[in-house]
């Protein structure tokens, strides 16, 4: 009996002994940041993500139907998908339209970091009394913020940024309304910079970023253009709460703030970054409130770019994905809102991918 008992104890030890050990999981992947000096750009394949490869042409059909010139989805900074159509290619130059708000808010940003300005001072410190057309007593009621926000309670009758267009509506910060006086940012940062909003801007974020591009003064306000892969590279940046590489290019406080609601009456707003996943939205073109999520098929931490005739960037840190779409409006009779139906059919189309 006990030649039996030692023999089943060395039975169950030896079993113990070769039981397999529980594998640690493995490490995260590292972000990736493309050079700055060259076109080489890291890739990962939609098959390493378990994507559901059947769902990509169906996703590039839609795009072709709905005017697409390009397209990329990146996820911890490598390329997935980057598609171009109609003739455009990887060096063409495009407009971001009003997706390139978020431009101008990170370069306001900046320069309060570098204590050129403060957002809550009234713009008329950096812009002089009488930029406006409304009572002084109202005009010094707009801060710099106010301008972020789209809360300068001016009119919005008009695109064109001139004083006698920016008539008082309301007193500051209790309307939101979506208008292109935003565009005061530019004259605030380079008063405060002493130089050039274009030169300010290509020094503290395009070279940082190896971004191509140019700022055009269109007939109503300045436009960015910019290639496929720059606009890819400010979400990027965007995706990491506005480091790039080892750099902080933007504070983390103040890009938190950008892309947090940023008033009391449009939770959909940030600092001219539009946010998913809140309780309700305003959108261009009116004063009508939508209860819901802004865009209801994307991630609800989603947060983007958004510009007239669906210029996009997409950016969802849940998913470490980054998401471009260049192009004519895929709806033309209905190409000047920068939020449309586009949106929430895309990202259906983008999770019979990815999920």
């Amino acid at each position: 009996m006990k030649y039996l008992n030692l023999l089943l104890l060395l039975s169950v030890s030896f079993a113990a002994c070769n039981k397999e050990e529980p594998q640690p999981e493995p490490a995260p992947e590292a972000m990736y940041f493309p050079s700055t000096t060259d076109t080489a750009w890291e890739r990962k394949t939609a098959a390493s993500l378990s994507w559901n490869e059947s769902a990509i042409q169906p996703l590039k059909d839609f795009l072709v139907q709905k005017n697409t010139k390009s397209f990329m989805i990146i996820v911890n900074g490598r390329i997935v998908m980057e598609e171009y159509f109609s003739g455009h290619t990887p060096t063409t130059t495009w407009q971001w339209n009003s997706a390139g708000k978020t431009l101008a808010a990170t370069t306001t940003g900046i320069a309060q970091q570098e204590g050129l300005l403060n957002i809550n001072n009234p713009a008329s410190q950096y812009l002089g009394t009488g930029w406006t057309s409304a009572p002084l007593v109202k005009e010094n009621l707009i801060t710099v913020r106010h301008l972020l926000t789209m809360t300068s309670g001016l009119s919005d009758s008009s695109d064109l940024v001139i004083k006698a267009n920016l008539t008082y509506m309301a007193d500051a910060g209790t309307r939101w309304s979506y208008n292109n006086v935003f565009q005061k940012l530019i004259d605030v940062t380079a008063a405060a910079s002493g130089q050039s909003f274009d030169a300010y801007f290509t020094t503290k974020i395009k070279n940082k970023l190896g971004m191509d591009g140019f700022w055009n003064n269109g007939i109503i306000y300045k436009i960015y253009n910019s290639n496929t892969r720059s606009m890819a590279r400010f979400g990027l940046m965007a995706l990491n709460k506005g480091k790039w590489k080892n750099e902080q290019i933007i504070n983390e406080t103040f890009f938190n703030q950008s892309v947090t609601t940023s008033q009391n009456i449009n939770p959909s707003y940030g600092y001219l970054w539009w946010l998913n996943g809140k309780s309700s939205a305003m959108i261009p073109g009116g004063q009508t409130v939508y209860p819901g999520t802004l865009v209801p098929n994307a991630p609800a931490d989603m947060f983007a770019a958004m510009g007239a005739s669906d210029q996009r960037i997409y950016v969802v840190p849940s998913k470490n994905m980054v998401v471009i779409r260049m192009g004519d409006a895929s709806d033309p009779s209905n190409p000047s809102f920068a939020v449309s139906g586009f949106d929430n059919a895309l990202w259906q189309k983008i999770n019979a991918v990815i999920n």
